[in-house]
């Protein structure tokens, strides 16, 4: 496909089959098709290489990310075609440009050089024009194969009819088409300069297309070639895709986590931000999951497989990506229906023009120009590619940054919700009882003597709240194990006891009198409906220790960016009222909802939707599916369940929902790209086939500014995969 005009004739003719919808992408060169069972994938292929085209089932991506074993890659033929039209144009053009170093008969050196290029270096839109032809069909390729065969006709009518071909003729070169008193004009300049500039834009503008989705060749390539797998007998190495579930495998420090796994032996420091985005490693132990992909910091790891292949969290990244990459956006539907209609209203408008011209008694070679530069100036193919080159760069960027899009629809809500429904529990905060804040008695123990005391009596304990503090006492310890614990004893209900480095620690729930310090400290805790232990030494009470789940450090942040960005958040949550108050209060939120079923989430989404509002949710649970579904924008944490992400249009990978703001703003940068490349592929046609049919534009140069306008439209896409939220937007200004 050359553009739009090819997308809107492959989606035309495989949906006219019973039952199929098809979503085209120029950018990617694929697409996306709906059909029944009946219709089989060599009917849809059949149907594509009858409106004269071809057709093939995608790789699996296993298959595209091969490695060093891989086949490298045929040679561009394009750009081959590029380099010999080159060589035997530019003499053409240097002097037909410059009146100065024309020879005796240079016009037939020129002609000589031309005729290669008018028939070999155009071929292919030679070919594809009359391809098009017997399908009763015209594309690109048509307006150019026909500005190509009527510059080198009139050429040769000129050099064998029309006096050009006199061994002494000087030919000026000039933006507008003028001839010497009686002699037609040579066009050698446009034969040779139209391929050329053509060829010239079709490889710039491959590359750059290459560069939208780099970010999603670089999702496929972070996966390893060979794993090294521990069984019974030591490790052996196998290929990737020989690794099943339940296997264990080493990671080295330094190297990828293979697949998706939960750590078996060892500790360390994972990488996750070519995955998720996170910015910092996390930490992980016995028990935590890893990520297929990741970097192993430090440590040794032995992790056991728990997906492999397609189930694994990048496979399913990658497989959001690229479903998100072939919708289309309202905007681009409206392009692509212009598409359609584009080629034979130039050419209808060509031909008005030749014989305007002629009508008028003008020079037959000004209505030949101007016909000839109607055909070339115009560019369906910037209309084509302004929507899908910005989506491939956004989307590509987005993955980078932690937030998968499903599509331009989702970009769409992004940009003009108003209202965000946000969940608590493993949303907000981080969904399991930490440490939240130790008070202790000034001129006492310090925090890190008190939690390590605290700890070490811990230690023995299984009560969610003693595990809290243990592995707060963990983190935060200089040693590298807490002190053991003698004399251990569990008070049913009251906490634990036992002496620690000679001295009795009783921690448990507050009783007796509170020295002041602690007393403020308590009165403050059961405002914020914290759990709060009491920890004892020698019989002294020395510090409080506060346990809740705690807000996400990054949640601060995000709820105030999207305040700013003019989205107010809403917090539902089916937490108690206290708990949800501390956290709303701590975020600056005005409106809770708590003890909310999920029907209750579902309700409030329907009446602020009915109320006027464009309500996104935000939640990682079963409990938010049907809230998701309900909302104009469904948002999931990828940490979240399947059933959440399923139901969702955005999923955030990174952690919490610090990535929400982003989400925003890139959504919003992209449609103002989108617009921008709209803006100027109409732009630009409007602007150009008018000057071409009133003579006012050489054909070459039509060639040159036809080629320009997709490199443009394909290059101002590109800039979306360098964008980074900048410190003003990071306070949320617009």
């Amino acid at each position: 496909m050359t553009c739009a005009a090819c997308v809107n004739r492959v989606e035309r003719k495989l949906s006219r089959l019973e039952g199929v919808t098809a979503t085209v992408n120029l950018a990617t060169g694929r697409a996306r098709v709906n059909h029944p069972a009946a219709v089989s994938v060599d009917d849809l292929v059949a149907t594509v290489e009858k409106a004269g085209y071809t057709a093939a089932l995608p790789e699996p991506p296993v298959e595209r990310r091969r490695g060093p074993e891989a086949k490298p890659p045929d040679p561009d033929p394009e750009r081959e075609r590029l380099v010999i039209t080159a060589a035997l144009a530019l003499p053409v053009l240097v002097l037909s440009m410059a009146s100065a170093l024309q020879f005796r008969n240079w016009q037939w050196l020129c002609f000589a050089l031309a005729a290669p290029v008018a028939v070999w270096g155009a071929w292919p839109f030679h070919m594809r024009a009359l391809r098009g032809l017997r399908h009763s069909a015209s594309t690109m390729d048509t307006l150019v194969s026909l500005g190509v065969a009527a510059s080198f006709g009139w050429s040769a009518y000129a050099l064998f009819l029309g006096g050009a071909g006199d061994p002494g003729m000087r030919m000026p070169f000039t933006l507008t088409p003028s001839a010497a008193e009686g002699m037609a004009h040579v066009y050698l300049e446009a034969t040779v300069g139209v391929p050329l500039f053509v060829w010239a834009g079709r490889v710039l503008e491959a590359r750059a297309r290459r560069g939208t989705g780099a970010a999603l060749r670089s999702l496929a390539e972070l996966s390893v070639k060979d794993v090294s797998v521990r069984e019974e007998d030591g490790e052996r190495l196998i290929p990737l895709g020989l690794l099943r579930v339940g296997q264990s495998f080493v990671v080295r420090p330094g190297e990828r986590v293979a697949t998706d796994g939960e750590v078996v032996e060892g500790s360390s420091a994972v990488d996750l931000s070519l995955v998720t985005g996170e910015s910092e490693p996390v930490e992980v132990e016995p028990g935590s999951a890893v990520v297929g992909g990741s970097v192993n910091v430090v440590g040794l790891l032995l992790v056991r497989a728990t997906a492999v292949g397609a189930d694994t969290r990048l496979a399913r990244i990658a497989q959001l990506v690229t479903e998100a990459q072939t919708g289309k956006a309202r905007t681009q539907r409206l392009a692509d229906t212009a598409a359609g209609v584009f080629v034979p209203v130039i050419l209808a408008l060509a031909v008005g023009t030749l014989g305007f011209w002629l009508g008028t008694g003008s020079d037959p070679q000004a209505a030949v120009t101007a016909c000839v530069a109607v055909l070339v100036v115009a560019c369906p193919c910037a209309l084509g590619l302004a929507t899908p080159t910005a989506l491939l760069a956004a989307s590509g960027r987005g993955a980078q940054l932690g937030v998968l899009v499903g599509g331009p629809k989702a970009l769409e809500g992004l940009r003009h919700i108003d209202t965000v429904v946000l969940d608590k529990t493993g949303t907000l905060t981080s969904g399991r009882m930490s440490v939240v804040r130790v008070s202790t008695v000034p001129g006492g123990l310090d925090a890190k003597a008190v939690l390590r005391l605290a700890g070490s009596v811990e230690q023995g304990s299984e009560h969610p709240l003693g595990r809290a503090i243990v592995a707060h006492a963990r983190r935060t310890a200089t040693e590298s194990a807490l002190p053991s614990v003698a004399d251990f004893r569990a008070l049913p209900g009251r906490g634990a006891r036992g002496a620690v480095d000679g001295r009795l620690v009783i921690v448990g729930a507050p009783d007796g009198e509170l020295p002041a310090a602690l007393a403020d400290a308590l009165t403050s805790a059961e405002a914020g409906a914290r759990t709060v232990v009491l920890v004892r030494v020698d019989g002294e009470a020395v510090a409080l220790i506060e346990i809740g789940d705690a807000v996400r450090p990054g949640s601060h942040r995000a709820v105030d960016t999207l305040r700013r960005l003019g989205v107010r958040p809403v917090l539902a949550t089916g937490d108690a009222k206290a708990p949800a108050l501390a956290v709303a209060a701590e975020l600056g939120i005005e409106e809770v909802h708590a003890r909310c079923t999920p029907e209750d989430k579902a309700a409030l989404v329907r009446a602020l939707r009915e109320r006027g509002h464009r309500v996104a949710v935000v939640g990682d649970g079963m409990n938010d599916a049907a809230a998701l579904a309900a909302a104009d924008l469904g948002i999931a944490l990828g940490s979240g369940t399947d059933v959440a992400i399923g139901a969702a249009d955005v999923t955030l990978v990174r952690t919490g929902v610090e990535a929400l703001a982003d989400a925003v703003r890139l959504a919003r940068r992209t449609l103002g790209t989108i617009r921008a490349n709209l803006v100027w592929a109409f732009g630009y046609n409007v602007v150009t086939v008018p000057l071409a049919m009133a003579g006012l534009l050489n054909p070459m140069v039509a060639a040159a500014a036809m080629s320009a306008s997709s490199v443009l439209v394909v290059g101002n896409s590109l800039r979306l995969r360098a964008w980074q939220p900048s410190a003003a937007a990071r306070r949320g200004t617009r």
